[in-house]
């Protein structure tokens, strides 16, 4: 069983659509651009904001489009095992051996028959990234509103 996080966001267009149909006479590419951008930033930031020992989880956060109909959006995600460890944090636990009698690791002084796991403190890098795509959505349909009038 793999146990990954992700989070969805859907941004809703239609304040938008009504300034952008006045101004450029239709649904536009440009705020499909500017979501894909949006995207492309929340990405990014949840990469900047995972926290790092080799470097594993912060290279399998990827993104894709989710496009159905006048809805547009992405899922900005990772498939590694203890994402969703990170991310929310766990409560204390105790680790027994499956295969055996004890568990034994190079290192350790003698066998045991269980491992006390204390809590770990969540240390979000997804959710707060997400949290953050309205300011990225604004800016970067400013840039293309701007890009789009110069042309």
């Amino acid at each position: 069983m793999r146990i990954g996080t992700s989070a969805t966001t859907r941004i809703n267009t239609r304040q938008y659509e009504r300034g952008l149909r006045r101004a450029l006479g239709g649904m536009s590419d440009d705020v499909k651009r500017a979501v894909d951008r949006t995207r492309i930033d929340v990405q990014n930031e949840a990469r900047r904001r995972a926290p790092v020992d080799t470097g594993r989880l912060r290279s399998s956060i990827v993104s894709r489009a989710e496009n159905s109909g006048r809805t547009v959006g992405y899922v900005v995600g990772t498939n590694v095992k203890y994402a969703a460890a990170i991310e929310y944090g766990t409560d204390e636990y105790d680790i027994f051996p499956t295969n055996k009698k004890a568990l034994y690791w190079p290192g350790a002084r003698h066998p045991v028959a269980k491992v006390h796991h204390p809590a770990m403190p969540a240390r979000p890098f997804i959710r707060p990234a997400v949290e953050m795509a309205e300011i990225f959505f604004r800016a970067n349909l400013s840039q293309v509103r701007a890009g789009r009038g110069r042309r």
